[in-house]
């Protein structure tokens, strides 16, 4: 009754704080925890590569009370991640980051999102003034390799109702090769220009480039986002591209080891969660005709629309023209 008028009915229907046990593991000690856990257990003679939780504290009972940390000699596994927990530390795992190698990294990535800031730019500018589609596409391209044609063993059983709910597939299967995906995203149109080829080399990449090419009327110049793949800066690609008329095509490089800010990207994802998700074929041929089969379907439902947004300080402080200026002066291809 006193706990009550003093602190009111519901805080005293709760235990009240209390000190508790003093603690046996001090502070010194946890450090010491702590240290030995960022360390790596190939330093210290072991073969794994990354800490246990009984390994660790197999080797903090050991080496623990040598180091002055009596206590430690019975340091528990569960006491072990209580403290690791605590200080937010997780020896046992692994997160994975992309080192930056591109000493140009912010440079083509301003360039690149200054392309984007453009696309939308010549959007809202050929809706308001109504005016026909500038004389220049820009292209966001990739390739996807390693497209695999696989084959069943046995046939597939379809779903049966209060038999089984899914599609049941026996687990052999045949390799008959792979495929690799050339594609490009016209940003203004949301056209999407495919080819499906065994390789993915110079002259696969020219042959391309001569796809586009034909797409386009005579005086469209192209620009065209892409990594720093091999056969894009190759001696043949280089060959053919002097052969053509100046600036007809203009390559916007992504950094190096950073093509996610490439919208083609995305095209891929929807690719391999749709059509590629769980398909089999009987050939590489069935592969490459279900694969633009989805792409012509694709296109004649609704263009692939890219919603990827520029900030305003993407602007010119960072380099990017005025597209207005230039929307009658652009190069073109006229003469060839």
């Amino acid at each position: 009754m006193r706990r009550a008028e003093t602190l009111g009915v519901i805080v005293a229907l709760d235990d009240s704080l209390r000190p508790g046990r003093e603690r046996v593991i001090t502070e010194e000690a946890r450090t010491f925890i702590v240290y030995l856990a960022c360390r790596e257990p190939k330093d210290l003679g072991y073969p794994h590569e990354l800490w246990t939780t009984r390994l660790l504290a197999r080797h903090i009972r050991e080496h623990g009370p040598a180091a002055g940390h009596q206590r430690l000699a019975n340091l528990a596994q569960g006491m072990l991640c209580k403290i690791l927990a605590a200080h937010e530390i997780k020896p046992h795992k692994v997160r994975y980051y992309l080192e930056r190698r591109d000493p140009l990294f912010d440079e083509k990535m301003a360039e690149v999102l200054c392309v984007y800031r453009e696309v939308a730019l010549l959007k809202q500018s050929a809706v308001a003034q109504e005016r026909e589609a500038p004389p220049f596409a820009i292209i966001s391209y990739d390739e996807k390799p390693s497209v695999q044609a696989i084959g069943t063993t046995a046939p597939d059983l379809p779903p049966r109702p209060s038999r089984h709910d899914r599609v049941a597939r026996d687990r052999e299967y045949v390799r008959h090769g792979t495929l690799s995906l050339l594609a490009g995203i016209d940003l203004l149109t949301g056209v999407v220009h495919a080819s499906v080829e065994e390789r993915h080399r110079s002259r696969e990449f020219v042959g391309f480039l001569q796809q586009l090419e034909a797409a386009y009327p005579l005086s469209t110049a192209i620009k065209l986002i892409l990594d720093n793949q091999s056969a894009h800066i190759s001696k043949e690609t280089k060959a053919w591209l002097d052969a053509q008329p100046e600036e007809s095509f203009i390559f916007v490089f992504t950094p190096k080891q950073g093509s996610w800010p490439n919208l083609v990207e995305g095209f891929f994802s929807k690719l391999a969660r749709s059509t590629l998700r769980y398909i089999r074929v009987a050939s590489k041929k069935q592969l490459k005709d279900r694969i633009i089969t989805a792409i012509v379907l694709w296109g004649a439902r609704t263009p692939f629309v890219c919603n990827r947004r520029s900030s305003p300080a993407n602007g010119p402080r960072h380099g990017c023209r005025d597209v207005n200026a230039e929307m009658d002066s652009r190069p073109s291809r006229v003469g060839r």
